[in-house]
């Protein structure tokens, strides 16, 4: 690792939020893994054993796979979460898919070690506590963006919600993945994809889709990508860029929810 790097705990912010202290009770035996597209992390059924906090660049996908072969993402988690066990103590069978969108390296912890931390540490508790309200608030607005809204402004969102977790405008994404995750077929999504460019809000590249213009693009998606950001932002104390990236997590900063519920009700 070279001189003055973050270390890989560092690399996720979820595990950054935490004090250092607290982070290394999880050391060792955190395992950095490499994850590649396409990698398939849990199917629906399997037993859970360890949890998975991507770093960088590394975005996986929750997906409920349906009899009839389409598949619909319900949550989209990279750099800012984690996957598998993030409240029970794991060991529990999976609900949905996790697939890796966006390869790269992840932190990966022993379920039974993470539940051990989670006994002795409040902050660690804390931590994966809010983390988990905000990925099921993201499941839930999910729910309804896919019943509620038409298919350009879902797009619109889920490029967004990719936009978020990683640091640069160029994603490295396919029509095809971006069709499966939508649950559409790749000829209805490219129409769609052509209208967006056609605006100037995205510009569209082999195995890439470049965002030209975030405000625009936001204004062309629903709320539902808003709702979730503030959502991040109030329970887990997010921070974003003036360009929408999401950079740091501070759960320990986020408004107590007993002091605001007594507030409201004073």
């Amino acid at each position: 690792m070279p001189p003055n790097s973050p270390s890989p705990l560092e690399r996720n912010l979820l595990l950054r939020s935490l004090p250092p202290v607290e982070r290394s009770r999880l050391l060792p035996p955190a395992e950095v893994v490499t994850l590649v597209r396409g990698d398939v992390l849990f199917e629906p059924g399997d037993e859970v054993t360890a949890m998975i906090f991507p770093l960088d660049g590394t975005v996986v996908s929750l997906i409920v796979p349906l009899e009839e072969g389409r598949t619909i993402e319900t949550a989209t988690v990279g750099r800012e979460g984690a996957l598998g066990g993030v409240v029970s103590q794991g060991y529990l069978p999976a609900f949905n898919r996790a697939v890796v969108q966006m390869g790269g390296a992840a932190v990966r912890l022993d379920a039974a070690r993470m539940q051990a931390a989670k006994r002795t540490s409040l902050p660690i508790r804390n931590a994966l506590v809010r983390y988990a309200d905000c990925l099921l608030a993201q499941v839930v607005q999910s729910v309804a963006c896919n019943a509620a809204h038409p298919i350009e402004q879902r797009c619109a969102r889920w490029v967004l919600a990719l936009h978020d977790r990683l640091a640069t405008d160029v994603l490295p994404i396919t029509q095809d993945m971006l069709a499966e995750m939508l649950g559409v077929r790749r000829t209805y999504l490219s129409g769609i994809l052509n209208r967006l460019q056609a605006q100037g809000l995205i510009e569209m590249g082999r195995a890439r889709i470049t965002v030209r213009d975030r405000p625009a693009l936001q204004a062309a998606s629903c709320e539902c990508h808003r709702r979730v950001q503030e959502h991040f932002a109030l329970v887990l104390g997010a921070t974003f860029t003036p360009a929408g990236t999401l950079v740091a997590l501070d759960p320990d900063g986020a408004p107590d929810p007993l002091a605001t519920h007594g507030a409201i009700s004073a």
